[in-house]
């Protein structure tokens, strides 16, 4: 599957967690796990809680960064349980794109 692809199913699978758990009221964590859940269902690989080391002039700092998801290895995903959206969830996700290499990420708003 391509990037395009993958996030098709990335998108129809949020609607339906949003149809089926409602809007903003549930911590991050369900979103996530619904959404992975659905992904996966969808026959596309999910992995969750990625961990992204940080170097820091020669060490890597001990707390790394934690993607919540990637599909299918190749679009991150940033799951926000939110009433109001704000752009420094597209700063993080341009982040871990820029870290890891990866072309396409997604921030999900549940709200």
């Amino acid at each position: 599957m391509t990037e395009n692809e993958i996030s098709r199913t990335i998108i129809n699978c949020a609607i339906e967690v949003h149809r089926t758990l409602g809007g903003p009221g549930m911590l991050e964590s369900v979103y996530e796990e619904a959404l992975a859940w659905e992904i996966s269902q969808n026959g596309v690989t999910v992995q969750r809680q990625i961990e992204l080391p940080i170097p820091y002039k020669g060490i890597v700092l001990a707390s790394p960064l934690k993607i919540d998801l990637i599909v299918g290895g190749l679009v991150i995903v940033e799951c926000k349980a939110t009433a109001k959206y704000h752009e420094v969830y597209e700063a993080q996700t341009l982040t871990y794109l820029r870290r890891t290499g990866m072309k396409l990420g997604l921030v999900v708003c549940q709200a």
